[in-house]
């Protein structure tokens, strides 16, 4: 770890530059590159589609090799900055290939045009896009988290506005992303995309450079053994102990008590089976393929209390991939004028972050102060409490969907050339960004702060993979509702969400099927938080931690 007078909000500072500025041109490219591969690379709307969602979901899936890079072979400094340098070089190919001619594939009338050396210069400016976003996302949010002591009263406190701010800067960056950036590459034709690129480049080149700026003031921990390898020594262990009998006194478990291995984990009573990893029996040798101590076998505990908390944020990630397509398909047929301005269709997703530009002060400074005298809570109140009031939200946001969808409907059928207006849509939208500002901060937090110690960037990743099971489940969804409701249709075999014309289907169903979802994992949601038991360590009980409460109720530790 880095030596006096490192770390702490100065050293942060860096980290939100870098993150508002890079996630300037992802976000971007995130509401418009559809449009991109329609006009620019001619693909036809499925392909182009298709490609767009497989692009979101691998980059989400690799924010998990980030997570892991980080905790195995690199520090998180060192990581992030080569993912970081690896998404310029991408944002430079794409940038290189859509300003030549010679890389840019002619209309074919096929569903993909691109082939031959245009196609080999095309996927791997995305493959490489992906590795480098996804790989930034899986280390630069532990690497920030990293500056403050959770164990220090004022630690705690910090890092609960930490990841507030971490938040607050990634909105700002992509709200100037999907405004400017966005007008440009689409303004005149789409003919500037090669312009907008460029911005995207050049914004995450000047992010890279102020990550490296604030070394000298980071905290850098230097990565232990391999986690998942940590893991799966326990698993194997347990198998092949699983004929043991468990010891009535977990003192008869193996552990190391020297202080140099680091903190110690008190043992809980959850999932015993896996205690049988950590049984010692009479001469046998203590590899840690036989023998794992108390400690690895509680982070495997860890680990299996999040899965359904993991489990729970995937419906609500589903929804917001309706956001950033039916719901941009909406506005395409409402009215986007903002007085004489006319406001481009792929910016509509700035309407949520607004809502969270201003409300994430609004949160920090005065509502969390005020939850704070209540609660005692460092955070105002507990991670698994916000994620669950983003749950909630979610319900409501997907509900006002379907109601402003019939709105919009009903008065299109009526008045076709009279479309009501755009900013109908911000109910929605204002609504889902509040539960996402809730959600997202929520799960970070609650990722790192419950993550083992040499597990921190790959726990924080669980918030992308989430994600991106999210994106993956609204295209079944999508897929298998068409063809379940195309069978049963008695008007024509037309599916809810068939065809291009929004008119003549049935969004508003589709999306209350997402509230009445929604709502049932919320329930689930409070099942297994309410279960939860936050990790304690012997650390924790010796600096006068308490060993009682828990879950969704309490943010106190207990065994």
């Amino acid at each position: 770890m880095g030596g006096g007078g490192r770390g702490g909000f100065r050293a942060a500072f860096f980290i939100y530059g870098f993150v508002g500025l890079e996630n300037m041109g992802f976000v971007a490219n995130m509401v418009s590159l559809v449009l991109y591969f329609s006009y620019k690379m001619h693909f036809d709307l499925s392909t182009a589609a298709n490609t767009f969602t497989n692009l979101m979901g691998s980059t989400y899936l690799l924010s998990f090799a980030g997570g892991f890079v980080a905790d195995t072979y690199f520090n998180r400094f060192a990581t992030s900055a080569a993912f970081a340098a690896v998404e310029v070089l991408a944002l430079s190919m794409m940038t290189i290939q859509a300003k030549t001619n010679a890389l840019l594939p002619k209309p074919c009338g096929k569903p993909s045009c691109v082939e031959g050396g245009v196609a080999v210069f095309f996927y791997a400016s995305l493959c490489l896009m992906a590795l480098g976003a996804g790989g930034v996302r899986g280390s630069v949010p532990a690497l920030g988290a990293d500056q403050f002591d959770p164990k220090e009263p004022k630690g705690a406190k910090a890092l609960a506005s930490y990841f507030n701010w971490l938040l607050l800067s990634s909105v700002t960056g992509a709200s100037l992303g999907v405004t400017l950036i966005v007008w440009v590459a689409t303004n005149k034709n789409n003919h500037n995309w090669w312009k907008g690129f460029l911005i995207t480049a050049a914004a995450s080149f000047v992010g890279l450079i102020c990550l490296l700026l604030g070394k000298i003031f980071y905290r850098i921990h230097v990565p232990r053994d391999s986690p998942l390898l940590r893991v799966l020594q326990v698993i194997v262990a347990a198998i092949k102990n699983r004929g043991l009998h468990i010891p009535k006194s977990p003192r008869e478990l193996y552990e190391i008590n020297e202080k140099a291995t680091g903190s110690k984990m008190v043992h809980t009573e959850e999932f015993r089976w896996l205690d049988k990893a950590a049984i010692v029996q009479t001469n046998t040798e203590l590899s840690p393929w036989k023998v794992c101590t108390v400690t690895q076998v509680e982070e495997v505990k860890i680990l299996a209390r999040m899965l359904p908390i993991i489990a729970s944020t995937i419906i609500l990630n589903t929804c917001m991939a309706q956001l950033q397509t039916f719901s941009v398909q909406q506005g395409y047929r409402m009215d986007t004028h903002l007085g004489s301005f006319q406001i481009p269709s792929a910016s509509i997703p700035v309407i949520p972050l607004l809502f969270m530009v201003i409300l994430i002060p609004i949160y920090d400074r005065l509502l969390v102060p005020a939850l704070r005298n209540f609660t005692k809570h460092p955070s105002g109140i507990t991670q698994l409490q916000r994620i669950g009031i983003g749950l909630a939200l979610s319900v409501v946001s997907m509900a006002i969907a379907a109601v402003v969808e019939v709105k919009r409907r009903n008065h299109s059928l009526i008045n076709p050339m009279k479309p009501i207006s755009l900013f109908w849509l911000a109910f929605q939208y204002g609504v889902f960004g509040i539960a996402d500002m809730f959600t997202l901060v929520g799960s970070l937090e609650f990722f790192y702060g419950e993550a083992p110690e040499g597990m921190k960037s790959l726990s924080t990743s669980f918030t992308y993979i989430s994600l991106s099971f999210g994106y993956f489940l609204s295209s079944v969804f999508v897929d298998v509702i068409n063809s379940a409701t195309s069978r049963s249709s008695s008007h024509g075999r037309r599916g809810w969400l068939s065809g291009q014309d929004l008119d003549h289907n049935k969004l508003d169903l589709f999306y209350w099927f997402l509230a009445v979802l929604s709502a049932l994992n919320f329930f689930s949601y409070l099942f297994w938080a309410n279960r939860y038991k936050y990790k304690n360590s012997q650390e924790d009980i010796a600096a006068g931690g308490s060993s009682n409460g828990g879950g969704i109720q309490s943010g106190v530790v207990r065994d």
